[in-house]
């Protein structure tokens, strides 16, 4: 069998220091033996997928990752659309929504509570009550994906280069929806913002007057009278995962956008189950791999429970998080490892800090690779301080997918040219000499 990558993304892994862990970060003060001991028997290094100090969100880096150029991104809005299986053409743009509670406040809307808590007869009132509105040359369909969350279908003269609604922490101000500065004069752009505008104007005025508001209002309840967008998106062309990398590739995760960007790339996507147990979802993540690994080269397997927790706001659940993670990869990997072929990386997307306003941060994340022909540096433990003084250095953007090839002894070496595009790979695959 030729040499196999799986990549074990640890989303949200990294973090900062926390004085309640004793300074550390919470890889740092986990107790993570298996993972410490894949560490010692490969290379260490630190990785970021834009610059340091830059925050990203997971599917950008994700799609960087996977060798694509940042300027190529199609928005998170399409991405999600693509995964919910919410049929989208080239022409529309897919915005993300999802109800939240504002006061009004003299014209304006601020943000009571942007996670609401609503059960499912609600949730239906609520997207019955707004599904479909036209302005102008923009029709708004909403679709829902998940409880009180969907996805905004905009038709006619319309374009993603607009701003976000959602100001993200609660007692801000919604946020006004304009567009964004490279698309000043962009009709399709103004005419967009226009219409979201509206709709979410709207929206207000016909979800304050729905009778389970006025049922809320009386138990107390935050009202569930607005509704946010953000990060709009719409599909582009882009190079296929395979023609792109020369490799086939498989995603193991859950979630609509990584459904989504997958689908998007052109990889097989197999949905993992969700378990209340991170350790255990990923055990079967590694195994479902395992039984996978003969008809792919790279193997993503995801796991959001770091992050998930972090954004509890509570470094000690993320701790245990990771030391569950750790245990569940201990009962499985080894037997992926059996194979000799078979080259793992564990590593994150981006940091996510357990206390603090930000969503996610811009510090890098800790990196491991290890398999047959990788080189053995001196790091023993995996966090983000003691990778750092690994043999990778610092990797930054598509260099990740630039070591995939290399270490699947895929990498072209630069000059050659066997197929009439500069791609990464060798051999590409070109046609064969034809006599005259």
């Amino acid at each position: 069998m030729t040499k196999k990558f799986v990549l074990i993304l640890l989303d949200g892994l990294g973090d900062r220091s926390h004085a309640e862990l004793g300074g550390k970060t919470p890889l740092q003060a986990a107790d993570t033996p298996y993972l410490d001991s894949l560490a010692a028997r490969g290379c260490c290094g630190l990785y970021h997928a834009s610059g340091p100090g830059q925050a990203l969100p997971s599917e950008n880096a994700h799609f960087v990752m996977f060798g694509y150029d940042h300027t190529e991104f199609p928005g998170r809005g399409a991405l999600e659309a693509l995964g919910a299986g919410i049929s989208l053409d080239r022409k529309q743009v897919a915005v993300l929504t999802h109800f939240v509670s504002v006061r009004e406040e003299q014209g304006k809307l601020r943000l009571m509570r942007d996670k609401v808590e609503a059960d499912k007869e609600e949730a239906e009132q609520a997207l019955a009550r707004v599904a479909e509105f036209t302005s102008g040359n923009v029709h708004i369909r909403l679709v829902p994906t998940k409880g009180l969350f969907g996805v905004l279908v905009l038709t006619g003269k319309v374009s993603p280069l607009i701003t976000d609604s959602n100001p993200i922490l609660d007692g801000n101000f919604l946020s006004a929806i304009k567009p964004l500065q490279k698309a000043a004069g962009n009709e399709n752009s103004l005419e967009t913002a226009e219409a979201l505008t509206e709709y979410l104007s709207w929206s207000y005025n016909n979800l304050k007057k729905a009778p389970f508001n006025l049922v809320r209002e009386k138990s107390g309840k935050f009202l569930l009278n607005a509704l946010v967008t953000q990060r709009a998106g719409q599909l582009k062309d882009r190079l296929p995962f395979e023609l792109k990398n020369g490799i086939k590739g498989l995603s193991i995760s859950s979630g609509v956008v990584y459904q989504g960007l997958g689908a998007y790339l052109g990889m097989d996507i197999i949905r993992g189950s969700e378990l209340n147990d991170p350790g255990r979802e990923i055990e079967e993540r590694v195994e479902t791999a395992r039984q996978n690994l003969q008809q792919y080269d790279f193997i993503h397997i995801h796991s959001k429970a770091p992050d998930e927790a972090a954004h509890r706001k509570d470094p000690l659940l993320k701790k245990q998080v990771i030391e569950s993670l750790d245990e569940g990869l201990r009962a499985s990997l080894p037997r992926l490892l059996e194979n000799k072929d078979v080259i793992v990386a564990v590593t994150a997307d981006h940091s996510t800090p357990s206390s603090g306003p930000l969503v996610h941060s811009g510090e890098p994340v800790p990196l491991l690779i290890t398999g047959p022909g990788i080189r053995v540096d001196e790091v023993d433990k995996f966090d983000e301080i003691s990778t750092a003084c690994g043999g990778l250095g610092f990797v930054r953007g598509s260099e990740f997918m630039y070591l995939v090839l290399n270490y699947l002894d895929r990498s072209k070496l630069i000059g050659l040219m066997d197929i009439p595009e500069d791609r990464p790979y060798w051999p590409g695959g070109g046609e064969p000499f034809i006599l005259n």
